[in-house]
């Protein structure tokens, strides 16, 4: 489950920040190795706040590392109170859009694919649990 304001009790075992990387009317989603957890579903770059580290740095660390592109400037739009079953965490969204489309040469040990999608056709893709919340959250999709 995942909202907007935590539940009494929240509890987070750790932060969690993403990006929607944006050129042009696209987003960036990557699609899982098969052997991580939630294999072959799509999300955007997205990852562990690492100890002793802000969500600003977090957020240009994750994207270099699962894209190769570099992140100069992001703009931070809200986080999320997300739990599951075993763990809660909080859930960073940030964004960063680009005049010309990045280059982008994925982790293979992360990721297996790449596509640039209209948010909208990015909702018919089987995504990673909640994205498709995120996405419909951030651009005001009903």
């Amino acid at each position: 489950m995942i909202s907007q304001t935590p539940r009494e009790g929240f509890s987070p075992k750790f932060e969690v920040v993403s990006c929607f990387v944006e050129h042009d009317g696209h987003i960036l989603l990557l699609q899982r190795q098969s052997h991580k957890p939630q294999p072959n579903t799509y999300g955007v770059p997205a990852g562990k706040v690492d100890d002793q580290e802000d969500i600003h740095q977090a957020i240009k660390r994750e994207v270099g590392e699962e894209t190769w592109i570099d992140l100069s400037h992001a703009h931070y739009f809200t986080k999320l109170f997300v739990q599951y079953p075993d763990y809660e965490f909080i859930y960073h969204i940030f964004s960063a859009s680009f005049e010309e489309r990045p280059e982008v040469t994925i982790n293979s040990e992360e990721h297996q694919h790449h596509v640039w999608l209209p948010p909208h056709k990015a909702l018919e893709l089987e995504l990673i649990q909640d994205e498709d919340h995120c996405i419909k959250l951030f651009y005001n999709i009903a």
